[in-house]
Parts: C-alpha cells; structure tokens; sequence
C-alpha cells in the first residue's frame, strides 16, 4: 500500500496531518493507497503557490501558453491506457468507461488549444468623434476546483484545468478523497513530461474543512465545484458572498420520455446504456424513464431482458458491461434506496442488491436493478440514487408525461425517445433540461458547447465548457483611447467624454 502526498510548486510532499484516506479498489476492496487530509496550512501552501507562479505565467503569450497545450494533449494519448486502467481500478467503471473518462479529459485540452481564437475581443474605430473602443478578455488569477469522486479525470483534469491554465491563470485542484489516484497521476505527468512551470497547477486532499479556506481566501478569484447540491449550494453561497465567480454543478434526476411511436428496441438499447453506464454514478444518468402507457408493458419486459443479459463483473475486465459502485457505504445507500423504493409502493422488476461476482467477493457489485409503476410523490422517483437503479413511471400522453418531468427540482438532461418530428420539437422547447436528448440517451455536448445544467442541477451564472469556460475564466476590460491633435486644448470636454455625441 502506497502512501500518497499532495503537489505545491510542482513537488510532492508529504503532509503533515495525522489522518490519512484509504483509496480501495473498487472491484476486489483491497485497499490501494492511502491520501493525507491535509491541514489548513498545507491549502493555503497550495494558493501561495498558484500565487506565485499567476504573474510569469499569465505574461507568455497567447501562442507560448497554446504549444504548451498542444503538447499536453499528445501526452494524455500517450498515457490514456494507463490512466483508464487506474480510473477503472479505484472507482469502478468498466474499461471502455474509463476510457470515455481519460478522452473527456483530453477534449476540452483541444478546446484550450483554440485559445487564440476564443478569447479575442472586439473593436470599433471612431465610435464617437476620435475615440475608439475595444473589449479584452485577460485571466482572474488563481481558481480552485472541487472535485467529485466519479469522473477522476474528466472533471479536474477537463472541466477545471485546460481553459483555466490556457485563459492565463493558476490553479489549486482539491481532489476527490475517494478516488484521487488519476488525478494524481496526471499531475506527476504535467510536470514530469508537460514541463509546465511550478505552481501552475497544485493539488491536495482534504476534508470540506480545509477546502473551505479555497471558498473565502481573497486570492482565489473563482471556483468551480461538482457535487452534491446541498454542498453545492454553500459553496456557491460561501464563494460568491466572499466576491468569487462560481460555478457550481450538483445532483440531477434524469427523465426520458418515451411515446408509443418509439423505436422500441433502440429506445431500450439507449436506456440500457444511460441509465447502467458508470454503474448510474454520473449526473448525465438515465434514471428515470416515463412510459406511454400503451407501450410500457412490452418496453419493461424488454429492458429486463436485456438487464439480465448484462455481465456484472471486475471494472478492469474487457467483457465486463457493468462494473461495481465506488465504495461499500454507497453500495448500502443504493441499497437502501432500492428499499425505500419498494417500501413507497413501486413493483421491483428486477433486484440487483445480492449480486456476487465469483472470484470478486469483496468488490462493491449491485446489478442492474428496475423499479416499475412508481408515482409522483416516491422520493425514489424524485431525489438522486447515483446507481444502476431504473424507475419506470407511467403517462398516458405527452402533456402529462412533459408536466411529470418539469415537476422535478433538477434539470441537468432530459430526453425524448419519438419518431415524430413534432413532439421532438415540442419536447426541445418544453422541457426544463439544459441538455437535451432527441433519440439520444446521454445528451452530453462535445466539450464546444456548455454542460448547462439547470434549476437545483447548477448554480452559476457561466457554465464549463464552450464559449461560457472561457468567458468563465477570464474578465472583461474595454479600453476608450484618444488622441490629441493640436487643436485638442481649445476643445470643450463633455460629461460623457468619448461614449456620446450631441
């Protein structure tokens, strides 16, 4: 077993705390390693540093900070096999998942290659009587990231370092305690191979204790969180009321609606894959499915059919279609939402708790799992379960299934499975979801558009990703200039010098 340390100035040290985090292997429970929580002096270490190292960092050019980017996604190809492996082994996704995890990584690195072109500004000559205008964008200086424990790559080394770095500022990661190896190996990378200057990035583990210093510390200018929305909510609170921008991406309950015109087996293939892909652990899940009525006896049946079929396994396992959960206390929780599920009246179709994978006993399994006829009101209907849990709701058309859906106080995705141009264009209106599935499961935009969740699913103003990440990351200045010719001292100046003329 390996005890971990955590990065400042791009060294490894080792904390000085005396409470340290076991990591487990989420398929056999073996403990792997063990990470410090560090202390609030280690934190702070950690913003002096990005501190530090913001103003040389931020002066390179826009083309020097650019190869720099070029450069680090060659090396992420270069690593991704070994980087999936380790995503695979302490959080549970299958291979292929894991895989998706390492290249949702490397695409917003391509993104903050374009930097050149996303953040230029605008201009007009002579806007009014010889005075031009022009907008820029530059960097805040250090932001913070407050990481999950289910995307290890995608989120810190995705959604909260690439257009940070490449927009000119520094960064502090506080990596998830459950699974920060990932993290920290793309972080032994980003110096070793990436030659970055020190301090650019640093990262620590802690608890929410510690990580509160990254909330009301002045010198960090933004933070970006993802988790909870309890948590969410006081981070966004917390941040914002101590002058911080904030983006914070919380829980969701997916909905999809499904009417009679369906491609049935597609529509159930989809599901499938949505609803038990990262064992339901992502907050793009499919969790919930609303039924037509006319069709929802034969797409149940369907599903379990093709539930069954799945092979429960080791993450690491190339046959392997649905890889265990990330830790024994979130299996029990998965557990016992099953249970509150059935307790709360809906019929369990199929129960995914007593799983035993051969060979893999102490792995933290739960199958596939179907919860059928479950009505408004069910809190197994309506709050965040993160696992391989399918409820089944019932409508008899459209309105009432569309009413169903926007009822929920989460609106990160939503879907329409249909054939009918119409209701598909309704449905895109209609729906409170900020990403939006016609025929598509997982309606996660390429890393060019925003993740932009909505209602109790984000709190922010600016979303990751696309346009909002870069407008994110840095602050606006527009520069007013005028020159003086020699008759400019006989002028009268105005009281809306150089923005009006009467």
């Amino acid at each position: 077993m390996k005890r971990m340390g955590y990065c400042v100035n791009g060294e490894w040290k080792e904390s000085k705390t005396d409470k340290y985090m076991a990591v487990t292997n989420s398929s056999t429970g073996e403990v792997m390693a063990e990470v410090p929580c560090c202390t609030a002096d280690e934190v702070e270490e950690a913003i002096a540093s990005a501190q530090a190292a913001f103003p040389e960092w931020s002066a390179l050019s826009l083309g020097k900070r650019v190869q720099y980017m070029f450069k680090w996604r060659e090396i992420l190809y270069a690593h991704k096999e070994e980087l999936s492996v380790l995503c695979a082994k302490e959080l549970g996704k299958t291979i292929g998942e894991a895989r998706g995890d390492v290249q949702k990584a490397i695409e917003p690195t391509e993104l903050a290659c374009a930097l050149p072109d996303m953040i230029q500004g605008y201009a007009s000559m002579n806007v009014t009587g010889g005075y031009d205008s022009a907008a820029y964008r530059f960097p805040l200086g250090v932001t913070a990231g407050i990481v999950p424990m289910n995307f290890p790559a995608m989120i810190p080394w995705g959604w909260m370092v690439p257009i940070s770095i490449a927009c000119g500022n520094t960064v502090v990661l506080k990596a998830s305690s459950q699974t920060p190896l990932t993290a920290m190996r793309i972080m032994e990378l980003f110096y070793s191979e990436g030659g970055f200057p020190k301090g650019v990035v640093n990262l620590v583990t802690c608890s929410r204790v510690e990580a509160d210093i990254l909330l009301t510390d002045k010198r960090v200018k933004a933070v970006t969180f993802v988790g909870t929305t309890g948590v969410g909510k006081q981070v966004y609170s917390k941040a914002a009321g101590n002058g911080k921008r904030v983006q914070a991406q919380t829980e969701a309950k997916n909905h999809a609606l499904v009417l009679e015109d369906c491609n049935l087996e597609a529509t159930v293939n989809a599901v499938i894959n949505s609803t038990y892909g990262c064992a339901g652990m992502r907050c793009m899940a499919l969790p919930v499915v609303v039924v037509q009525e006319s069709i929802a006896d034969k797409f149940v049946a369907m599903l379990k059919e093709k539930a069954q079929a799945m092979k429960v396994g080791c993450a690491y396992d190339e046959e392997t279609d649905l890889g265990p959960v990330v830790s024994a206390a979130h299996k029990k929780k998965i557990c016992d939402w099953i249970q509150k599920g059935i307790d709360e009246g809906a019929e369990l179709v199929l129960d995914g708790r007593d799983i035993v994978v051969p060979g893999f006993e102490g792995g933290y399994f739960v199958g596939p799992t179907i919860l059928d006829h479950v009505k408004p009101g069910m809190t197994v209907g309506d709050r965040e379960i993160f696992g391989p849990v399918t409820c089944v709701k019932r409508v008899k058309n459209y309105e009432e299934g569309i009413a169903i859906m926007n009822a929920n106080p989460f609106a990160n995705g939503s879907g329409i499975f249909t054939q009918s141009g119409y209701y598909a264009r309704r449905f895109a209106m209609d729906t409170d979801g900020g990403m939006v599935g016609i025929n598509v499961g997982i309606p996660v935009p390429t890393a060019y558009f925003p993740f932009s969740g909505n209602k109790d699913s984000f709190f922010g103003d600016l979303h990751v990703l696309g346009k909002d990440g870069y407008r994110f990351f840095t602050r606006a200045k527009t520069v007013t200039t005028h020159w003086f010719d020699d008759e400019a001292g006989s002028r009268k100046v105005g009281t809306w010098e150089g923005s009006t003329e009467m």
